[in-house]
């Protein structure tokens, strides 16, 4: 855990147990980090960030009692801003497209945003099989080529064509609120 992750951890505690100036101590460091946050993926849109700083921190302060103590800080503060950020996107009607590869620069500026990216990574790929598991990491995460990941799967390249592409279909359908079903 880093020393950030402590502190803010320990202000928020506190401040869920009722000490007032460590929840207020927490809301000004976290404005600080968010501001941050909201200007690496918003330029200088002023007073956007500054919106988003304001609505992040008061979802903060009204959802606390939601925050498990048991789960790291940094993770549950960002998951919120996240969402500040889609609401935001959605409101100003803002489609980015990134191709899949570049996901990962995109939504993981952090090893706490990282963490979370896996984390949601792997919270994705366990609705497949195994095998289409494997063969999405082998081929979409860690570059290996078809024949390479056919080789390591001990399966034919038209077939670990196939199973990557239903998978990532399946996949997609489930991002869009689909039943997966393939």
């Amino acid at each position: 855990m880093s020393a950030i992750e402590a502190e803010l951890k320990d202000l928020m505690v506190r401040g869920l147990d009722g000490d007032a100036a460590a929840h207020r101590r927490l809301l000004s460091l976290l404005s600080v980090r968010l501001r941050a946050f909201f200007r690496r993926r918003l330029g200088d849109n002023i007073a956007d960030v500054e919106d988003l700083v304001q609505e992040t921190l008061m979802a903060v302060h009204t959802r606390r009692a939601t925050y498990d103590r048991a789960q790291p800080f940094e993770a549950w503060v960002y998951a919120v801003a996240r969402y500040k950020l889609i609401d935001h996107y959605r409101r100003a009607k803002v489609r980015a497209t990134v191709p899949l590869e570049a996901a990962g620069a995109v939504f993981a500026d952090s090893d706490v945003e990282a963490g979370t990216a896996r984390s949601d990574l792997d919270r994705l790929l366990s609705t497949l099989p195994a095998r289409q598991q494997a063969l999405i990491r082998y081929v979409k995460i860690e570059g290996l080529s078809v024949a390479e990941a056919a080789e390591r799967a001990g399966m034919s390249v038209s077939a670990v064509k196939v199973s990557v592409h239903r998978g990532l279909g399946v996949l997609s359908r489930n991002l869009r609120g689909g039943d997966g079903a393939d």
